[in-house]
C-alpha cells in the first residue's frame, strides 16, 4: 500500500496549487520585463486565459506545468496510482482545452507560444530558452519548441551558422490532435 492522505489533507494540498504567479511563470515574466517587454497577465478576455499577453507583438504565452498538461515523455509527468481513471480523464480534457485555445487564438490572429515547466527548470536550460523566446517575440521568428536535453546539447556543441536548421521539436499533444501520450491512451485495468 502506498501513502494515503485523508480527504482534508488532500483538499489542503490541492488548494495550495496555484494557477497563476507560479515559479516558472515568474521566471519568464521577470526575464521579459528585464528585456523591456511589457505584457498583461492572465487575460481572461482571450480564449484559454493566456499567462502572458504581448499586445504589441500580437503574441500570447502559456507556461504549462508538465503534470497538469500531460507532457508526454517528460520525467515530471506520470499518472497517480490512485484514482487513475479520474486523472487520465482530467489531463486529457486539459490537453483538449489547450488545443482548442490554440486554434481559437490563432483564428483571432494571435501567435501562440507554449513553454513547458521542465524547459525552464534548470539554470542552464533557461540561459538558452529565454533569449530564444525574446528573439522569437521581438523578431516574429519561429520559436523552436524543444526538450531541455536538446537545448543543453545545442549549447555544448560547436556554434552553428545563422541559417542552420533549428533544434528538432518534440511534439506537444495539443499541436497534433492524433498524439495522445501512451500513459493516457491505456485504459486502467
Amino acid at each position: 500500500m502506498g501513502f494515503e492522505l485523508t480527504s482534508e489533507e488532500r483538499r489542503r494540498n490541492m488548494a495550495a496549487i496555484r494557477s497563476r504567479d507560479t515559479k516558472p511563470e515568474m521566471i519568464v515574466r521577470r526575464y521579459l520585463f528585464s528585456r523591456g517587454l511589457r505584457y498583461r497577465v492572465s487575460n481572461r478576455k482571450l480564449p484559454g486565459s493566456p499567462d502572458l499577453v504581448l499586445k504589441k507583438y500580437k503574441t500570447v504565452i502559456f507556461i504549462d506545468g508538465c503534470f497538469w498538461h500531460g507532457h508526454a515523455g517528460c520525467t515530471h509527468f506520470h499518472l497517480p496510482a490512485t484514482n487513475e481513471k479520474f486523472w487520465r480523464h482530467k489531463i486529457a480534457m486539459n490537453m483538449a482545452r489547450d488545443y482548442a485555445a490554440n486554434i481559437d487564438l490563432e483564428l483571432l490572429g494571435w501567435r501562440v507560444i507554449r513553454i513547458w515547466e521542465c524547459e525552464i527548470k534548470t539554470k542552464a536550460s533557461r540561459e538558452i530558452l529565454l533569449p530564444r523566446l525574446y528573439e522569437a517575440i521581438v523578431n516574429a521568428a519561429p520559436f523552436p519548441q524543444s526538450s531541455p536535453s536538446a537545448l543543453l546539447a545545442a549549447k555544448s556543441s560547436s556554434p552553428q551558422p545563422e541559417n542552420s536548421t533549428p533544434i528538432k521539436a518534440l511534439p506537444k499533444p495539443y499541436e497534433d490532435p492524433d498524439i495522445i501520450p501512451p500513459s493516457l491512451a491505456a485504459e486502467p485495468q
